[in-house]
């Protein structure tokens, strides 16, 4: 999940960690903690290295610290009542594909026992190249698992080399063949504008993963994130990044090539194929609650926002001594509630619908957008055709930029 940034006048507490491990209620305001919640995110921290563009919290090369993990996870999960039956689930990291399927399977039984599997419809695994096999994907399908997210970021071996990735693109294409045939719905991610890339090199990485017939992709620009490495040598001057311009042309063409296949891009950043758009992530989108579990996992409920602590030492040794795993948690007002859906609306290419957001915030749309509303549109970046509101593909492509003048 992508980070959120607080809205304007959020209130930020951190919890007074009991030395008796109470329920969580004993942590967050009473509407907060209630478990009427049907979806779950799990944050699974092990990757066998840190790329040097990950700002998430990963522990790298420490295998040893999966035990303690899962007693820790098993923990938290403990805190919560019994929940009603899942029905979205997503496993991310870090890389869950590099837990042993034993760790797994103990991971499940806990999360299944305080949240019933019966009604869960869509479950996503992230997935690394070289972690997948068809013994694997075999092995995901007979539990449960629906879909996998496969990092596969380039097929080309110099690009790949840059990103510190530990596969190649032979490895990505079979790993894409083995999800295809264990019968689960194929997600491939992948990364544009790094130093040096030529427009003719992502149109060759994007025909490549069509090739493969994936159900879902995500297309993302090279970040460059403070804290790590490859930050570090942006400021430094050892590399240089891509041309906005050139960005920009990286992303046109490539909703124009998947639009003119039957893609649908339903958000900024994701295409998917008719029936296969990420239900998760559009829980995330359109302001639903979920529950996150693990180091640095975000929950939300009905306007109540918390985190847990992001380095994996404090969150294990929290959980141990009986301690809140939570580090802050906020209080949306219903403003800033209902400016963050809009602003999450409006990187949905469906737009934001006037009535429903009426119906879901208790605000009409107009006094919200009204500051940028006249400007926007005489600039092409949002169209209106009087019941929905959305960005043009000029506004999609700065929206980072624009949307949060609207918080």
């Amino acid at each position: 999940m992508s980070a959120m940034e607080s809205p304007p006048q959020a209130e930020l507490h951190a919890p007074a960690g009991p030395r008796v491990l109470p329920q969580v209620r004993g942590w967050l305001p009473e509407p907060a903690w209630r478990a009427d919640i049907s979806s779950v995110y799990v944050h699974i921290p092990f990757c066998r290295h840190r790329c040097g563009y990950c700002s998430f919290t990963v522990a790298a090369g420490r295998d040893d610290l999966v035990p303690p993990f899962l007693e820790a996870i098993a923990r938290e999960l403990a805190l919560w009542p019994l929940g009603p039956p899942l029905k979205t689930l997503y496993w991310g990291g870090g890389t869950p594909s590099h837990i042993s399927l034993q760790a797994a399977d103990q991971l499940a039984a806990e999360l299944f026992h305080r949240f019933p599997a019966d009604g869960l419809v869509e479950w996503t695994v992230e997935a690394n190249p070289s972690d997948v096999t068809d013994e694997w994907c075999r092995q995901m399908a007979q539990r449960g698992v629906t879909r996998i997210s496969l990092g596969v970021q380039s097929f080309d071996e110099g690009k790949l080399r840059f990103l510190e990735r530990d596969h190649t693109g032979r490895t990505a294409r079979e790993a894409a063949r083995a999800v295809h045939r264990a019968g689960l719905v194929l997600s491939v991610d992948l990364i544009f504008a790094v130093p040096g890339e030529s427009l003719s090199l992502w149109k060759h990485d994007l025909q490549e993963a069509c090739s493969l017939e994936p159900h879902h992709l995500s297309t993302y620009a090279l970040t460059w994130e403070p804290g790590t490495r490859f930050y570090a040598a942006l400021k430094k001057g050892r590399v240089t990044a891509v041309a906005e311009d050139q960005e920009a042309q990286m992303y046109e063409w490539a909703i124009e090539y998947l639009q003119d296949r039957g893609w649908q891009q339903y958000e900024v950043s994701n295409f998917a194929l008719s029936g296969y758009r990420c239900r998760h992530n559009e829980l995330y989108w359109t302001g639903g609650n979920y529950l996150g579990f693990g180091p640095g996992a975000a929950s939300h409920r009905r306007g109540y926002r918390w985190m847990n602590h992001r380095s994996l030492w404090n969150y294990l040794r929290r959980l141990r001594s009986g301690q809140s795993p939570i580090a802050e948690w906020e209080v949306l007002s219903p403003e800033s509630m209902a400016r963050e859906r809009l602003v999450f609306g409006l990187r949905r290419c469906d737009g934001v619908d006037r009535r429903w957001f009426a119906v879901q915030t208790g605000f009409e749309l107009e006094p919200f957008l009204a500051p940028v509303y006249d400007l926007w549109l005489a600039w092409g970046l949002l169209e209106d055709d009087g019941q929905s509101v959305r960005l043009t593909r000029r506004g999609l492509m700065v929206s980072d930029a624009i949307l949060p003048e609207l918080l």
